[in-house]
């Protein structure tokens, strides 16, 4: 049975798709089937994983127009066990189209029912925005995953987020839980940055996982090259850090 994630974070450069690329290239390696879905119209996924952008004819958009099939779109990668439905900039338009459309939330979830258990993980990357594309995601979901940077601003918004699954929660998706808050960019030198981590925890206690994402020069570099960070730099202190999480998800999913 298939577990789908969603990564999201509606505040940007909270490293929603560096979580996904490498979560999912994480899974993979520790011999999971993963299907990551990029959901973000900046394609960033798709191109953190070697894939160009340009050349991309069918995607995630015609995946929610359910104008395609869901395993006709499906792109295997570099990563070992990790296959990607990929985004490319048209995507920015799904949102317009699908204003007039009848049960306009559910049409990923609709898409995705016959692949779901092809997977050991489903894994979206979200877009910075609480549009519909990004209420798609969690109407389909399992659990959603949220990042969270260490600094100053990090909870700012947070609590607008919560309020839209609990509001998901409600009406489209009872299923829906929180898979966790995910604090990134962590630099142990910074008093803020131990503030913030204090802070979250404080607030959110159990729901906070017990890895954090380091901040790691290998980390940025990464997407540059096409790779995941445990394709770049397996030894890297950001490979280690996402892949402790990985087997956190396995662990909490077993």
């Amino acid at each position: 049975m298939g577990k789908i994630i969603a990564i999201a974070n509606q505040k940007g450069g909270v490293g929603k798709t560096t979580t996904a690329v490498n979560l999912a290239a994480c899974l993979g390696v520790l011999e999971k089937k993963v299907l990551l879905i990029d959901a973000d119209p900046q394609a960033n996924a798709t191109s953190g994983l070697g894939i160009d952008v340009d050349a991309i004819e069918h995607g995630t958009y015609q995946l929610i127009e359910n104008s395609m099939k869901a395993e006709d779109l499906i792109i295997k990668t570099d990563s070992p066990n990790v296959e990607i439905i990929p985004a490319h900039i048209d995507l920015v338009a799904i949102e317009i189209e699908l204003v007039d459309k009848e049960k306009r939330e559910y049409m990923m979830k609709k898409a995705l029912i016959d692949i779901k258990d092809l997977y050991d993980y489903v894994i979206i990357d979200c877009a910075p925005s609480l549009g519909l594309l990004t209420l798609n995601a969690l109407t389909a979901s399992d659990s959603v995953l949220i990042p969270i940077q260490c600094e100053y601003f990090a909870l700012e918004g947070l609590g607008k987020l919560l309020n839209t699954i609990k509001s998901v929660q409600k009406i489209h998706n009872d299923q829906l839980s929180i898979e966790g808050l995910l604090l990134t960019m962590y630099d142990s030198r910074l008093r803020l940055s131990n503030q913030v981590v204090e802070e979250v925890k404080k607030h959110f206690n159990d729901m906070v996982f017990e890895t954090i994402i380091q901040r790691n020069v290998r980390l940025s570099e990464a997407p540059s090259y096409g790779e995941s960070i445990i394709k770049y730099d397996a030894a890297s202190k950001g490979a280690n850090n996402y892949l402790s999480l990985a087997e956190e998800i396995i662990k909490k999913s077993n």
